[in-house]
């Protein structure tokens, strides 16, 4: 197989995987090498026509494309539910947080449907209707937490934007507000591609005493086109284990404090 056909078929098994694809089963699918994979994730990366990562590659979109929930919750689930994992231990009884739109917050509020004791902000309707019962894997009957959801328009993510949105937010002061991101750069800080989001991702950062952010491997260098935190206001920063060492070591040196979460920890 020449070059240029197996690029083309690298590109269409990111469509059939949903935007992500590793290196190990891209190899198997061509029979070809790793190496030999890795040499055209190189190539593709260098003409923009994907992203490489840690052990495979990610769709590549414009900075001001916003993939819609769909399509992003079925990317990475692993590692979203570990990071999940990880930061709900991070929630104290007692507490108030605010939760913005976000598939990894999403898979975290999961996890905090079980605790009454909370109180929870957001402008996700997701997140919404996962702590109410309003969907099937959560109406169990289970006393939740409070939640507060503000109003708001609606984006592709979800999310309740807007002044209607951030009025309702100001009005709140949370422990700690968990937000999920676009992209995580050491320079361009935490993105959106939709400007109307990163406006009221601020909203609910100002609320917060602490920020969390949720952010997996893919996530790192990505950088959409509206700038909405610098890494120098990330209390914590909570990813996945195959986020490269240097790479953690970068993130370490800009945000208080790094916790990884481990995909396939052992038994």
């Amino acid at each position: 197989m020449l070059a240029a056909e197996r690029r083309r078929a690298i590109l269409r098994a990111l469509d059939d995987g949903g935007g992500a694809v590793r290196v190990a089963d891209l190899a198997t699918r061509l029979r070809v090498s790793e190496m030999t994979v890795r040499r055209d994730l190189d190539a593709m990366d260098a003409e923009e026509l994907l992203r490489k990562v840690h052990g495979g590659a990610v769709s590549r979109h414009h900075r001001g494309e916003e993939p819609v929930s769909s399509v992003k919750a079925a990317q990475q689930r692993a590692e979203k539910a570990a990071i999940a994992d990880l930061a709900a231990t991070t929630v104290a009884d007692g507490v108030t947080i605010a939760l913005s739109a976000g598939t990894t917050t999403t898979e975290l509020a999961r996890r905090l449907r079980r605790r009454p004791s909370i109180s929870v902000v957001t402008n996700s309707l997701s997140v919404f209707d996962v702590q109410t019962g309003r969907t099937a894997d959560s109406d169990d009957g289970v006393e939740g937490p409070t939640v507060y959801l503000c109003g708001g328009t609606r984006t592709p993510s979800d999310a309740l934007v807007g002044p209607v949105a951030e009025t309702a937010i100001a009005s709140f002061r949370v422990d700690a507000t968990y937000v999920g991101v676009h992209g995580i750069d050491p320079d361009a800080g935490l993105t959106s591609p939709n400007i109307a989001e990163a406006h009221t991702n601020r909203a609910l950062i100002n609320i917060g005493a602490k920020l969390i952010v949720l952010a997996d491997h893919t996530k790192y260098r990505e950088v959409g086109t509206n700038v909405f935190a610098d890494l120098g206001q990330v209390d914590t920063l909570i990813t996945d284990d195959k986020l490269a060492a240097a790479d953690h070591a970068t993130l370490a040196a800009h945000v208080g404090s790094v916790l990884i979460a481990e995909v396939n920890p052992p038994r």
